[in-house]
């Protein structure tokens, strides 16, 4: 076959190092499209983007040009780069280690969208751990409570 067809929806949720809420509204936006500018330019599709002060949501249409785990790494570095070269946060911000990573139907792909954009309303009713923990589960993922997200030492 001359062409490679395919249709892959990703979700991915990742946490500011520690939890800690760093993402302020005033920069939010701004952070959103340097994401999504950093998933085009490796040629995927950003369909939604969304989180709260410690954490990140995005589901996009993913191409199989690249591994799933090499563009969440640039993701990442280059964001947390970004924000360190814009002073955004009071000494040095980093992403924690590990991600979430769930693929869906075009058949879902409205409603994830929706959920994605609506996190302050979600995280209203429900707290970040929580809710991951409920996609884990909905997605049948046996998970070691020690490795979810690495909490804040109090």
């Amino acid at each position: 076959m001359p062409n490679t067809y395919t249709q892959i929806h990703i979700h991915t949720v990742f946490a500011v190092q520690n939890r800690m809420s760093l993402i302020q509204k005033s920069w939010q936006e701004r952070l959103y499209k340097y994401i999504i500018s950093i998933i085009q330019k490796y040629e995927h599709k950003v369909l939604a983007i969304g989180g709260m002060s410690d954490h990140i949501h995005i589901l996009f249409g993913f191409r199989p040009t690249q591994a799933l785990s090499h563009l969440i790494q640039e993701v990442k570095r280059d964001s947390s780069e970004w924000i360190n070269q814009q002073h955004l946060t009071q000494g040095r911000f980093s992403w924690q280690e590990g991600y979430g990573a769930f693929s869906y139907s075009k058949s879902h792909i409205t409603q994830v969208a929706k959920y994605v954009e609506e996190q302050e309303k979600h995280h209203k009713r429900k707290t970040f751990i929580d809710e991951f923990k409920l996609i884990l589960k909905d997605f049948g993922l046996d998970y070691d409570e020690r490795y979810i997200f690495k909490r804040i030492e109090e």
